[in-house]
């Protein structure tokens, strides 16, 4: 498997990262599954807040495993603080990971439950200099995920991200999105489960603090639909649709799940 090409078909899927990519054989792998059962309620667990500059948005693309939407984070000017985290993380991305089909594509499972899509909003730690730095330090990056479920009303927040989709329909394209509040995607409540865990791609570095959030999302089925209209493949290649971008639970290995609810 050459270093540059994982992806998540068989050849190169979350199977076979650990070949390249040590790391994905952690202690600390994410995503995991959470058993409320097993869950700790912390009664110490701060409320998370974010403040967000909607000028910070600066592009989406298609890098033909995911559609992300970048930020600008030279400073703070969009952060995120509070919950399980001492001081403010800059947001610097946002993406998802989806299924094939509506019963399925998150990558964290609650109580066996699968969503049909899970948002990534990935924030870094910049008293480690830089996000290279942060990316090599326990408490360098924090993921807010959010889960997304298929229900019979659209999303009007999601709208602004899915009219974009035809600009990227290929891998490697690129288009302009500026002023956008990514802060409009959370849902109403705030609750949350936090636990130490990795990002969910190669090379899986075991650096974030998540902040799973309990409710999720509603989307329709057509506006899940439009996400899979993505191509995983360049402008001139056969189209190969962008579908099932989750990586499985990975072992817990005594990691403690907490919750900022009982």
């Amino acid at each position: 498997m050459a270093q540059s090409v994982w992806g998540y078909d068989s050849e190169n899927g979350p199977e076979r990262w650990h070949e390249n990519y040590p790391m994905a054989k952690g202690d600390k792998q994410s995503p995991i599954e959470i058993n409320s059962k097993e869950v700790q309620h912390d009664s110490s667990l701060a409320p998370w807040h974010a403040s967000y500059d909607p000028g910070a948005a600066k592009t989406i693309l298609n890098n033909g495993r995911t559609c992300r939407v970048v930020f600008d984070d030279t400073f703070d000017r969009s952060v995120l603080r509070g919950g399980p985290l001492t001081g403010a993380y800059r947001l610097r991305q946002l993406h998802f990971h989806w299924g094939s089909s509506d019963d399925h594509g998150s990558e964290h499972v609650i109580d066996g439950v699968k969503y049909a899509a899970e948002l990534h909003m990935v924030h870094w730690n910049p008293k480690h200099g830089n996000y290279a730095g942060a990316l090599k330090q326990p408490d360098g990056v924090a993921v807010v995920g959010v889960f997304l479920k298929v229900g019979k009303t659209p999303k009007p927040e999601m709208k602004r991200i899915l009219e974009e989709i035809d600009k990227i329909k290929t891998k490697g394209k690129e288009a302009p999105f500026q002023h956008f509040d990514p802060s409009i995607l959370f849902p109403k409540s705030h609750d949350y489960w936090t636990y130490h865990g990795s990002f969910t791609t190669p090379p899986c570095e075991e650096c974030i603090t998540w902040i799973l959030l309990r409710e999720p999302i509603e989307v329709s089925s057509d506006q899940m639909a439009k996400l899979r209209s993505l191509s995983k493949n360049g402008e001139n290649e056969p189209v190969n649709p962008l579908v099932d971008n989750w990586r499985p639970p990975q072992p817990v290995k005594g990691r403690i799940v907490r919750a900022s609810f009982k």
